[in-house]
């Protein structure tokens, strides 16, 4: 919210059960009025509509699952790392088990990009499970 946007009430009519299940997911997520978990509701979906439009700048997780004794595996990733140093920011590799490793990313770029980045290292032979979380920087949004 901008410091000088005014607060605007409004009525929202649903059904007795809806609301009753919505009360508890707010309970449950520590929302302390209604319309605080609204804004979210709101805010999270503007987001995912800005995220339809491939040149939106923005950021984010890439989570992998994987086999470090899948032969050359860990090659291909970091190739892959190398050849996008302009997207991926950072990385957090750690040890799972003898035989599983986790690695995070960080990722900078336009969203078709993160996307493209996302799809190609969790379709990499070898890798068990990967998921990326992407939100706007709000960098269109800011003037």
């Amino acid at each position: 919210m901008r410091k000088s946007d005014p607060l605007i009430r409004f009525g929202v009519s649903m059904e007795q059960s809806l609301l009753k299940e919505f009360d508890s997911l707010c309970a449950e997520k520590g929302y302390t009025t209604r319309s605080e978990a609204i804004r979210d509701m709101i805010r999270n979906l503007l987001i995912e509509e800005e995220l339809e439009n491939e040149n939106t700048e923005g950021v984010g997780t890439l989570t992998l699952v994987y086999n470090h004794h899948q032969r050359e595996l860990e090659e291909k990733l970091t190739d892959y790392q190398h050849r996008h140093l302009q997207s991926i920011i950072s990385t957090l590799h750690i040890h799972l088990s003898h035989h599983l490793c986790l690695e995070v990313m960080l990722l900078k770029g336009k969203a078709k990009n993160i996307k493209a980045i996302a799809d190609g290292l969790v379709a990499t032979k070898g890798v068990k499970h990967g998921k990326l979380v992407l939100t706007a920087t709000g960098k269109t949004k800011e003037s």
